[in-house]
């Protein structure tokens, strides 16, 4: 069944996307995400010596502080940190530098809908442009079931909304060979049809999580394409100012 979008897009369409990497110079990597009218920005510093409170010591530690664009940080913000923190210690290599903290900052310039995938998109080129040591990339996108059984990709806050329920889902990379050359050190086979974190709000049945899945993954396919691409160009950009 197709459906009419606001902004003329097919169920499956995601918004515009764009990414641009070391942007901040006081800051050992950073990233911009762009999805649409959504942006977030990403900074990451460290490792630094030493671990939080109650983090074990022989690994490296990932703390993640959220800023939202006006006001104080609230429950969802601190909802959002938990599962940003358990997303990229998932793909960090943790046993590199171990005993150490690498913050990441995560900064809300404008929210227009699929926010915390967008900052997860961000943290996660963020922390390439650091060089911080991972197993893999990972990719994010939110789906949205409607009261009538169909379902969109990447929301707009308007369409969020509206919905019965959303999945947030985050998949390794799909790209092979996704970064440049010597930019990073990676350990491990990507995970073909694996999922590395899934959140999801409002009531669904075990059917429709599952249709949300399949369209996840088929668009996570596509932002893996985004990444590859926009990698292999930044890579290019640098060697040539070199």
């Amino acid at each position: 069944m197709e459906v009419d979008r606001e902004d003329g897009r097919s169920q499956n369409q995601l918004r515009p996307l764009a990414c641009s990497r070391n942007i901040l110079h006081r800051a050992h990597g950073s990233a911009s995400w762009s999805q649409g009218d959504t942006k977030v920005l990403a900074a990451v510093y460290g490792p630094k010596a030493g671990t939080k409170k109650n983090e074990n010591p022989e690994k490296a530690c990932i703390e993640v502080i959220w800023k939202p664009k006006t006001g104080q940080i609230g429950k969802p913000e601190k909802e959002y940190e938990m599962i940003l923190k358990r997303t990229l210690e998932s793909i960090c290599i943790l046993t590199v530098n171990p005993n150490t903290t690498t913050s990441i900052i995560v900064q809300v310039v404008n929210d227009d809908g699929a926010l915390l995938p967008s900052a997860i998109n961000a943290a996660c080129m963020a922390l390439v442009d650091a060089g911080i040591p991972m197993k893999h990339l990972a990719v994010a996108i939110c789906c949205c079931l409607a009261k009538s059984g169909y379902v969109i990709l990447d929301p707009t806050k308007l369409e969020e909304q509206k919905m019965k329920a959303f999945a947030y889902l985050v998949f390794p990379n799909s790209v092979r060979s996704v970064l440049p050359e010597g930019s990073l050190r990676v350990e491990g086979e990507p995970i073909e049809n694996g999922i590395i974190t899934s959140v999801t709000h409002g009531i669904m049945s075990v059917a429709d999580y599952f249709y949300c899945l399949e369209r996840g993954r088929a668009a996570s396919v596509k932002l893996s394409d985004f990444l590859r691409r926009n990698l292999q160009q930044q890579s290019t950009d640098s060697s040539k100012a070199g």
